[in-house]
């Protein structure tokens, strides 16, 4: 990997703001690193604050949204909830369903399936609310480009309200309303808000007018948090504090349908990752694998014996999904290595019956392994779908775009993507991508970067040092996990390797010291998740160096720290 050192803050900002917070010149390095430059600012990071949330009717078309909705409830219309089949629309639907549903029945939800209607606001699903008497359609985390079927729902006389989040093209929807802060004449504060945001923006509007506050919103926040952190937006501004107020709700009232997932767990307490690696795969599962209306139900139900039924056959999904997943990982690695493309600058393999719901998974896991932009096709109808992943620092939607003439649709952003072609056109369009990436790609991009915050020595690492930085948290893009260097350390002689397959390295570390002394500096637990590999550089009481982040270990009642290694040479 390629170890990269954040820039360092000047030497009298650090200790300008040391002196300003009373706190160590290395807890002022991080903090500058992430904007926190004085009290002020330190003030709204450690202690987030509902006053930090800001007025919804500063998002542009927000007084149109709410009174097209107290309209239809004044009138007893019928509103369609309708949302994708992700986490980021399951979660937005389940907020916007369970909010309206407190004083209004006349509502329902609808979700389009993966296969038969692919993302987004679809024609039959604008046939479903004709059919069945909605007149209103609130789209949440999708719609703002959906100009054709937004005209269509208007020609059969049903409005719509959009609250999405992605760039919007020159030209909106005739929508009633559509929020989304990245609209150029919206003056919105926050602009990284996801859909779910957006649609939390539009409740908290709603809320407003009927004379309720903040408060009586919190525990809508679980949801929120757990789309922020699904979607990996930026956790900063707003969504940080929402994401931080929806994690207490999460740990300490959850909604029935996450006690339903949480029940299954063994953890006390669940971080922003626990939320992205545990409660999430287990959501977006439905969508992947069955509906994503099933995931709708188990967040909006409110009796446990019926959630844990949900969450049941939600958990046979998930591990339906990983199944397939590693089935699927092994047989495209094998077609790589098969057709001898390991020294390509991309990845791109092809299988009819690979699942489409897991393509996307594929295409990250094959990433992780072949370190270059990477496309998973498989057969959808008459047609080839695939998705795309790319590495950090090259936009995979350029260089589709530029293969866009062999291409039937695409869509995405920088790092993730998806398109349709037709089988005819996938050679061609396999040999113009590796070309348009084999062209434009910077080559020091196709090793996997690790940026680090700050260079230590272990005698710097103390409780007291993880005790505040885990009040950094929640982290996410933008408020990273602290990563640190140190050179020179020894392993005290215990290292191995762990786990299945011995894939893991655990180890003792130690700096500055002679093991074969009786005098050992302080010298801390390792773990490196697959990192067995590299036992043979840590033998022989051979001096390395480490990257790694703070952790804690808690094992037979006792909790101690631990370095979390994610690098050695």
């Amino acid at each position: 990997m390629r170890w990269t050192l954040k820039p360092n803050p000047s030497p009298q900002e650090i200790n300008s703001l040391s002196e300003s917070l009373k706190v160590d010149k290395l807890i002022a390095h991080l903090l500058l690193q992430r904007g926190v430059s004085n009290y002020e600012k330190a003030k709204k990071f450690f202690r987030p604050s509902l006053e930090d949330i800001h007025s919804p009717f500063l998002m542009k078309d927000m007084d149109k949204a709410v009174e097209r909705i107290e309209k239809a409830i004044e009138a007893g219309e019928n509103i369609l909830v309708y949302g994708d089949y992700d986490v980021d629309g399951t979660t937005s639907v389940a907020l916007m369903s369970s909010f309206l549903k407190e004083t209004y029945p006349n509502m329902a939800t609808y979700i389009p399936d993966r296969y038969s209607e692919g993302y987004g606001v679809s024609f039959q699903g604008i046939d479903f609310a004709s059919d069945n008497d909605f007149t209103l359609i609130i789209a949440l985390d999708c719609g703002v480009k959906a100009i054709d079927k937004v005209k269509y729902a208007n020609e059969k006389g049903i409005d719509f309200i959009i609250c999405d989040h992605h760039r919007p093209g020159e030209i909106l929807p005739e929508a009633v309303a559509v929020l989304d802060p990245k609209r150029e004449d919206c003056e919105y504060p926050y602009k990284e808000l996801c859909g779910c945001g957006v649609g939390f923006k539009l409740i908290q509007a709603l809320a407003e007018r009927r004379g309720e506050t903040l408060e009586d919103l919190v525990p809508y926040l679980d949801l929120v948090a757990t789309a922020i952190a699904a979607d990996i937006v930026p956790m900063t501004g707003e969504n940080r504090v929402l994401a931080y107020f929806g994690l207490k709700v999460i740990n300490t009232a959850p909604r029935v349908g996450f006690k339903a997932i949480i029940g299954q767990l063994k953890k006390k307490e669940l971080s922003i990752s626990d939320v992205v690696f545990v409660i999430a795969p287990r959501i977006n599962a439905a969508g992947r694998m069955k509906h994503g209306e099933h995931a709708v139900q188990l967040l909006v139900e409110d009796n446990l014996e019926a959630a844990q039924k949900w969450a049941g056959e939600i958990e046979r999904f998930n591990m339906n999904r990983r199944q397939l997943d590693q089935e699927i990982t092994k047989e495209a690695l094998i077609q790589i290595r098969e057709n001898k493309e390991e020294d390509k600058f991309t990845s791109v393999v092809y299988n009819e019956n690979w699942h489409k719901g897991v393509i996307g998974i594929v295409a990250s896991r094959l990433t992780e392994t072949y370190y270059r932009p990477t496309l998973v096709f498989t057969k959808s109808g008459n047609k080839l779908a695939a998705s795309a992943r790319s590495v950090k620092g090259f936009d995979v939607y350029n260089a589709l775009d530029a293969c866009s003439d062999t291409l039937e649709q695409f869509g995405g952003h920088k790092y993730a993507a998806g398109l349709t072609l037709l089988e005819s056109q996938y050679k061609k369009f396999k040999q113009q991508f590796e070309t348009v990436v084999a062209s434009t790609i910077d080559t020091t991009l196709l090793e996997p970067e690790i940026s680090i915050d700050a260079e230590i020595e272990l005698n710097e690492i103390t409780p007291k040092l993880y005790r505040i930085l885990k009040q950094f948290a929640p982290f996410g893009p933008g408020n990273m996990t602290p990563v640190f260097m140190t050179s020179q350390v020894k392993d005290t002689g215990y290292g191995k390797c762990v786990g299945e397959d011995e894939k893991h390295l655990k180890c003792r570390v130690s700096q500055n010291a002679d093991i074969t002394s009786s005098t050992i500096e302080k010298s801390f637990d390792a773990i490196g998740f697959n990192l067995g590999k590299c036992k043979d550089k840590i033998t022989n009481n051979n001096p390395f160096d480490i990257v790694f982040s703070l952790d804690e270990n808690e094992w037979n009642g006792n909790v101690s720290l631990q370095l979390k290694l994610r690098d050695i040479r």
